[in-house]
């Protein structure tokens, strides 16, 4: 695993975290954390990039996990600003858990992750 694979971990589970936190806040409090975990999303593409620009062959897998990524990505967001709006947001965190299962399968099983399943 190279160097911006661990930034690249490091930032989605610190991302999870701060999401799941931000699901029993409201308020500001939860605009706050809405704002942090902006940021995260940025590094967590910007780390994503890196990484498939390391790869000299991009298969449909690699661009399967790029898509359910930002997947992940904009579930996450729509639930808490569906949360912050204080409309359903029921049907977006399971999407996140469904995009969050699948994106975790394909980053254990190619190249460059950690490979439980490869």
């Amino acid at each position: 695993m190279s160097g911006s694979t661990y930034e690249h971990i490091f930032m989605w589970v610190l991302s999870i975290v701060v999401f799941l936190v931000s699901l029993k806040m409201t308020g500001k409090n939860l605009k706050i954390m809405m704002m942090i975990n902006r940021v995260l999303y940025i590094l967590i593409i910007a780390t994503g990039i890196m990484m498939l620009m390391n790869v000299s062959n991009i298969s449909g897998e690699y661009i399967a996990k790029t898509i359910i990524g930002v997947w992940v990505i904009a579930a996450m967001e729509m639930t808490n600003v569906k949360r912050s709006k204080g409309k359903n947001h029921k049907s977006f965190f399971i999407q996140f858990w469904i995009a969050f299962v699948l994106v975790l399968l394909l980053g254990f099983r190619l190249p460059i992750g950690i490979q439980l399943f490869g």
